[in-house]
């Protein structure tokens, strides 16, 4: 833009020279063509200019170490004016920022939630000596997932794997069942007719159903980017480890909002999770594993360097 200003300018004076030594009509009309032309330019660019929108544009959900780069997106009902604009990118996990051109690669080393939005974005009229901010801006978000980091199973954890049974409220279907005599008021549709028939007495299908004390993980939302980095990914592991043994378990993290906490009974339960830490400013002080839970078994995910 500046150099631009410079090459008008110099038009300007070779123009006022002109019309001095010439002092003609041509001279004269070329003088004010000159003056008046960026006038003119920013009329015509206005409306562009005004309705000029820029967007970040990057997947929204990318594994942790992977190549992808972020690029900028302009778009306006009117032809394009000249633009310009850098990016930054804010990790709220790891606390860091970082100021970018469109097409750089995105900052994947570490797992994070990256909010991405445009940086001081200017507009130019067609000739580029006027500029506007855009005011048209949109954000963006990455998640930055960790990848999941094998833990040791711990000891205690098997002997609660073997649950104990109670009978279904309001019964409906149930893989395990137990066999019992038929008493009056009981459903008929859970009567096993084949046993019945044999034994002569009417028995019926007892639906039943898992129990378990709570099941806790615990973690303090803290330390450098590479042990946050394996403290989720060890989250991310024992999670889906507990789900593919049917275990619904609570994840219960310090963070510096204070104690952030979650029910898991599925997988998407899991992953909202995981996104919703790595969005979320880390604990500066204190730690959860001296906080009393009452729960059947509880495993709490160290890692920092003062920690066991």
């Amino acid at each position: 833009m500046t150099g631009r200003r410079i090459v008008y300018v110099l038009a300007l004076v070779g123009s006022l020279i002109f019309y001095i030594i010439y002092q003609e009509w041509f001279s004269w009309i070329f003088l004010l063509t000159v003056l008046f032309f960026p006038w003119l330019s920013q009329l015509l660019s206005l409306g562009a200019m005004i309705r000029l929108k820029v967007m970040p544009e990057a997947p929204s959900r990318i594994p942790m170490g992977c190549d992808e780069k972020i690029s900028l997106t302009v778009s306006s009902p009117l032809p394009l004016p000249p633009y310009k604009s850098k990016l930054r990118i804010t990790n709220p996990l790891t606390g860091e920022r970082f100021t970018v051109k469109s097409g750089a690669a995105l900052p994947t080393e570490h797992c994070g939630k990256l909010h991405i939005k445009p940086h001081k974005p200017r507009v130019f009229d067609f000739l580029g000596l006027f500029r506007l901010k855009v005011r048209r801006t949109t954000e963006k978000t990455v998640l930055v997932l960790p990848k999941p980091v094998e833990t040791e199973i711990p000891s205690d954890l098997t002997s609660r794997l073997a649950p104990q049974w109670r009978k279904k409220p309001g019964g409906g279907f149930s893989e395990n069942y137990e066999i019992r005599q038929y008493q009056p008021g009981d459903s008929l549709n859970h009567i096993h007719w084949k046993l019945s028939a044999k034994v002569d007495e009417l028995m019926l299908r007892e639906p039943m159903e898992p129990i378990r004390g709570l099941m806790l993980l615990t973690m303090d939302l803290r330390g450098t980017a590479a042990e946050l980095d394996r403290k989720l990914g060890q989250l991310l592991w024992l999670g889906r480890y507990l789900l593919e043994q049917e275990i619904s378990f609570d994840i219960r993290v310090l963070t510096a909002r204070g104690i952030a906490n979650w029910t898991v009974q599925n997988t998407d339960a899991l992953e909202q999770c995981i996104a919703a830490l790595l969005d979320t400013p880390p604990a500066t002080e204190g730690s959860i594993r001296d906080k009393f839970f009452k729960a059947t078994w509880r495993y709490h995910i160290g890692g920092e360097q003062n920690e066991a």
